[in-house]
């Protein structure tokens, strides 16, 4: 048995070794779209960056390698913890940051909000 730890959520879950990080984050209520992204994803398949997480394995055989698919999608991002939990296989005890967003770097074409000060100036 393993233990994942939902950080945002505060929420430990025992497992077996194996199991799928977005269908257990699913089956124990923790969201991990964002937005519209919640009905609008790959369900599963590996095609999306709609459930990117950062995940922390307390040893690196806690997990599964990345697979290609995500080798691929999450090649614009510097931090080497994210991954898509549609392809993530748990072998031992994890923590899990479901929406990473402070951490992701912008996507290449994206257009970033208009900066607005607090004094209304």
């Amino acid at each position: 048995m393993a233990l994942v730890y939902f950080e945002r959520e505060g929420k430990t879950i025992s497992v077996n070794s194996g199991q799928n990080l977005r269908k257990l984050a699913q089956a124990n209520g923790v969201n991990l779209f964002k937005g519209i992204n919640k009905i609008f994803n790959c369900h599963g398949l590996g095609l999306c960056t709609a459930c990117l997480v950062e995940v922390y394995p307390n040893r690196p055989m806690d997990l599964n390698p990345r697979t290609g698919m995500e080798e691929k999608k999450l090649e614009g991002y510097s931090n080497p913890k994210l991954r898509l939990a549609c392809q993530v296989q748990i072998h031992g005890s994890v923590r899990v940051k479901s929406q990473p967003v402070e951490l992701m770097e912008a996507q290449p074409n994206s257009v970033s909000p208009p900066l607005v000060s607090g004094n209304g100036i």
